[in-house]
């Protein structure tokens, strides 16, 4: 939060005066306004009268509720206008999310910032690291420690954004060399001369042994 509003224009703390430690929104579609709102209304006081929240605001309107979502939608670009930003599209239990922010900030200590936030319906999270500038002795404290707590704790070094270039010669982190064996064979034998997609999801070292 304290990244969004000090980086992007127009916007403001949904819940002045204080900044919180987590955030979240939920949105909700039906078929009648009146009823789901009276419903959200009873779940926000309950959620507050019990502890299991500090605070919480419902959008009164349309143009409220896109406030919102440019808070969650802007997150990413307040993250570049801040400095060097290394990301990470994992997904993970969800008791073990918040696990790897904070063992990131123990790893890379006082050097660079870990900003996380996703999906808690998927266990997607988004882990960003922002630093003043890009430095090869931050990433040797990233990677591959990122990779190998995600493999450790049944995660996947890929969610939603796939595997792509970047990460195809990671992908032994997340699948079996037998896995990875049998989608290479099945690659080879669906696209023998390697044009559709290529050096995408699978290591080519490993293609060109097939």
């Amino acid at each position: 939060m304290r990244q969004v509003l000090k980086h992007l224009d127009g916007v403001r703390n949904p819940l002045p005066p204080s900044i919180h430690n987590f955030y979240i929104l939920i949105e909700t579609t039906g078929s009648n306004e009146t009823f789901d709102k009276e419903n959200l209304e009873a779940f926000l006081l309950h959620s507050v009268e019990s502890g299991l929240v500090a605070n919480g605001v419902l959008a009164q309107d349309i143009n409220q509720a896109s406030s919102f979502w440019h808070i969650r939608e802007g997150l990413p670009e307040a993250l570049m206008k801040a400095g060097a930003v290394y990301k990470y599209d994992l997904s993970l239990p969800l008791e073990k999310m918040y696990d790897l922010v904070e063992e990131m900030r123990v790893q890379i200590g006082p050097a660079a910032k870990v900003v996380a936030y996703g999906h808690l319906g998927d266990g997607n999270l988004h882990l960003n690291i922002s630093a003043p500038a890009y430095d090869d002795n931050i990433l040797a404290k990233i990677e591959p420690f990122v990779y190998e707590w995600t493999s450790k704790n049944r995660g996947s070094i890929s969610a939603e954004h796939g595997l792509g270039l970047m990460k195809a010669a990671k992908i032994h982190y997340s699948k079996s060399p037998e896995t990875v064996q049998v989608m290479a064979s099945i690659k080879k034998l669906l696209d023998p001369n390697g044009i559709l997609n290529p050096y995408k999801v699978l290591p080519s070292s490993l293609l060109s042994q097939n």
